[in-house]
């Protein structure tokens, strides 16, 4: 991926991780595009930046998708970085006979959103000098949380799905997957201050910093998500999944204390 120059549609730009990493783009010199909900939340996250753009998408509707891609090529046809972003995370309790609204969005959100704008931008995306495609996931997609099952599934499932991506684009478009660890975003109430989590502007600075090394790492890995990533290549699968266990239940404890 190009270091400047670029023009980048960045979902879930308003806020967290996205407009974090979005600031960051602009500032070394590309033109950025943050999608999401609610334009209100968009706006503040481009304040103050002329190369921020705003548009509103939901991703979890199939057609909206569809128009949005048009629109976005009409209006920006520089376009050459897809950086799919948007997500949502929800706790689950899986022992006993529950409303499935949750996890049905967890799934239209994290792993159809990507699916679907990633279909409807190829076409011109594959036309582009220097084009890109960012898939974020998470240290969860190689040992879950099991409190956020559908969440871990899912990031699991656009791992895979970026494995796929880039053995078919290879040679035509740079396919790059960012793997956070836990970062101090608003992702799940109480995230934002809990210890043990990375500070999102640490987290951003990270991952830019690679960003700017030539070629592109194809997995942008900060050193925090390492314990999580080569959990199985280290043969210690089980006991990282019960250490995560334990940890995330006892901050999910001393939150609730908190509040």
């Amino acid at each position: 991926m190009k270091t400047s120059g670029n023009t980048i549609l960045m979902t879930g730009g308003g806020s967290g991780i996205g407009e974090a990493l979005a600031h960051r783009f602009h500032d070394r010199g590309d033109t950025v595009i943050i999608a999401g909900r609610r334009q209100e939340t968009l706006v503040r996250a481009a304040e103050g930046r002329d190369r921020i753009h705003t548009m509103t998408l939901d991703v979890e509707d199939a057609a909206a998708v569809d128009a949005f891609a048009k629109q976005v090529v009409a209006d920006f046809p520089a376009l050459n970085v897809l950086f799919n972003n948007a997500g949502i995370m929800k706790f689950e309790d899986l022992t006993k006979r529950r409303d499935l609204a949750d996890a049905e969005a967890t799934l239209a959100i994290n792993v159809l959103g990507p699916i679907w704008l990633t279909n409807a931008l190829i076409d011109h995306l594959a036309g582009q000098p220097d084009a890109a495609i960012v898939t974020v996931t998470s240290g969860l997609a190689y040992v879950p949380l099991v409190a956020a099952p559908t969440y871990s599934a899912s990031k699991a499932a656009i791992h895979s799905y970026t494995v796929s991506l880039r053995t078919q684009l290879a040679g035509k478009i740079e396919v790059i997957e960012v793997a956070p660890p836990g970062v101090q975003t608003d992702l799940t109430p109480g995230q934002a201050n809990r210890p043990g989590y990375m500070p999102l502007e640490a987290f951003a600075d990270a991952v830019a910093a690679q960003f700017a090394e030539q070629p592109t790492p194809r997995e942008i890995l900060v050193d925090e998500v390492q314990f999580l990533r080569q959990a199985e290549r280290e043969g210690r699968f089980d006991e990282t999944l019960k250490t995560l266990t334990e940890r995330a239940a006892q901050q999910r404890e001393e939150g609730n204390r908190r509040g």
